[in-house]
């Protein structure tokens, strides 16, 4: 077994060597192998390991580490005291940045290796750890200005002076995909003079330069610092940026999917069950190339498709497109699954379906999520002209207007857990935002205050006010939480929706979505079926060599069964 586990970290540090010679040369990649390899610490564990340590029972809550609040204590204490008192089966939370930062509610990074004093320290984050997985950001993209890596630049204090990307303002630089509709390079006065630094984010979020190996080995640094506190789950945000290359598009570029699968690398020797997550809001087929070759790369990536997919479905009542969407998606290796999700902090992005709806579709939702309150945010193209890139809005008022929820609360709930069980059925780790969990409205008050579209779905709560609310049953958020939780229990307690199960998207009727999921034993099946429009329909149901029970309620089925408006039934196979 030891020499086993020899070859294979051999083999590991290898392929370490030979990717860091690639981006850097033989000399320079050299150099940075043996700077690296000095910081690992090989695990106890054996690196080869066939599947993801995931199960049915894993669901993850993506949650600010100030959404609940309490008067004289640390948010982060406050945000485990709540959820150990709602007892959800979660098995991971997703802190959101929990540093300290300048703007973006976090994303703008001032030191990767603190706390955010106004959330708590490190005893807060293991303490949470201590009940459920965490997964931390890394935000290596980009950096606070306000940061000491990039005040020494401005000083002009070596190293600092190579750990920005800078570019003369004359290079043409339109090749380069914009998420936003906001100058690419920020001019900076610094001691070697005026410099055009590369901002693909904000003006406050200075891009790294990983194409210089000590940049490298710094994230690296700060990698390995996130596992020593806790975390084993890493979600790479807005990886797909992370190495700019002058005269292309400076996004999926080879040399950013070789840091991610060293990254990969470093992982698998020191935290071999460490899950890595790409964030990666673009077409579909851009996105799943973070999977690599199956082995290689991150074991999930964001579903990126399936939020704007969900609010077209509940849109149109038809799940016509969902389903011919969800019959494409294949699972990449027994090392990797997606990660679900209907909402999160950011918008609802409409890049990810390019090519799945028409530009009609995608206009109809720009328009509908205007009607329905909430804003669209627009990117930069090549050509000069603008497109949408996200919809600002909670995902409840995106599927129902705040006009038919104030009429018909009832209906509003049914339509929004249809879209929140689709993505619980879906093949992969959900991920659910804590406002979904609450049936959340439009945040007007915090947008007024922020001039920022996204803090529509920011808000924050105090947390016995919100304990309060949630215990009176005819609130909105008492409904919409309990039915979450319920649908939670049945997930978790089910083999067939294991994430590395099989799925198959049954066509039963075109106001129907039809997952078939089964476990990978090949012993437990269910039948997920969601009515997504307002009227009663009758499906057949297959063979199933016995009879179908619904979980939700435990009635029996054999041949069909009819689906009341907005109505989910889970059938499990009951053999006879």
């Amino acid at each position: 077994m030891v020499h086993a586990q020899a070859q294979s970290l051999e083999a590991i540090y290898a392929r370490i060597h030979n990717k860091l010679c690639v981006l850097y040369g033989d000399k320079k990649g050299e150099d940075t192998f043996q700077t690296l390899i000095a910081l690992l610490q090989p695990a106890s564990t054996s690196p080869e390991h066939d599947s993801l340590a995931l199960s049915e029972r894993d669901t993850v809550l993506i949650t600010y580490g100030d959404h609940v609040q309490r008067d004289g204590e640390a948010p982060l204490a406050t945000l485990r005291d709540v959820l150990q008192q709602l007892k959800l089966p979660l098995s991971a939370v997703h802190i959101l940045p929990f540093y300290p930062y300048s703007s973006d509610d976090g994303f703008s990074v001032i030191d990767y290796m603190q706390v955010d004093p106004a959330l708590g320290n490190w005893n807060h984050i293991k303490a949470l750890s201590k009940d459920w997985r965490l997964m931390f950001d890394a935000v290596f993209n980009h950096i606070s200005a306000k940061s000491a890596w990039f005040q020494a630049f401005l000083r002009g204090v070596p190293p600092y002076t190579d750990y920005f990307v800078t570019a003369d303002p004359s290079v043409d630089l339109s090749m380069v995909t914009r998420p936003r509709a906001l100058p690419l390079l920020t001019p900076f006065d610094t001691a070697n003079g005026r410099k055009y630094v590369w901002t693909t984010f904000s003006d406050d979020q200075v891009d790294l330069n990983v194409a210089n190996p000590d940049v490298l080995v710094d994230i690296i640094r700060v990698l390995l610092f996130y596992i020593e506190q806790g975390a084993q789950l890493i979600r790479l945000d807005a990886i797909a940026f992370l190495w700019k290359t002058i005269g292309t598009t400076s996004i999926h570029l080879p040399e950013t999917h070789l840091i991610i699968q060293m990254m990969r690398d470093v992982l698998d020797i020191v935290a071999p069950q460490t899950i890595l997550v790409t964030e990666t809001n673009v077409p579909h087929h851009e996105n799943i190339s973070y999977f690599g070759d199956g082995t290689n790369e991150a074991q999930m990536v964001y579903q990126f498709p399936l939020p704007p997919l969900i609010l077209h479905t509940m849109h149109t009542g038809n799940a016509s497109r969902l389903t011919d969407w969800a019959a494409t998606i294949k699972r990449v290796s027994e090392r990797t699954t997606f990660f679900n999700f209907t909402a999160s902090h950011d918008g609802i992005g409409v890049r990810p379906v390019t090519g799945i709806l028409s530009t009609e579709e995608i206009a109809a939702l720009v328009e509908r999520t205007k009607a329905h309150g909430g804003f669209v945010s627009y990117k930069n193209n090549a050509d000069g002209t603008q497109s949408p890139y996200e919809l600002n809005i909670v995902y409840f008022d995106a599927i129902t207007s705040p006009e038919v929820t104030a009429q018909q609360p009832q209906v509003a709930v049914d339509r929004f857990m249809v879209s929140q069980a689709i993505m619980l059925a879906f093949v992969g780790v959900p991920g659910i935002y804590f406002h979904s969990l609450l049936g959340s409205r439009n945040y007007y008050e915090g947008v007024e205050q922020t001039q920022r579209y996204r803090t529509i779905n920011r808000e924050k709560f105090n947390a016995d006010a919100l304990l309060a609310e949630i215990a009176e049953t005819d609130s909105l958020r008492a409904h919409v939480f309990s039915r979450y939780k319920r649908l939670l229990e049945i997930r978790t307690a089910e083999p067939a929706f294991h994430p590395l199960g099989g799925q198959s998207v049954l066509a039963l009727h075109r106001q129907v979505f039809a997952l078939e999921r089964t476990s990978p034993d090949g012993k437990a099946r269910v039948l997920a079926l969601h009515n997504v429009s307002g009227e009663s329909v009758q499906v057949s149901v297959p063979n199933s060599g016995g009879r179908w029970l619904n979980l939700l309620n435990n009635d029996v089925h054999e041949l069909s069964i009819t689906l009341a408006p907005y109505q989910i039934a889970w059938l499990k196979a009951q053999q006879l």
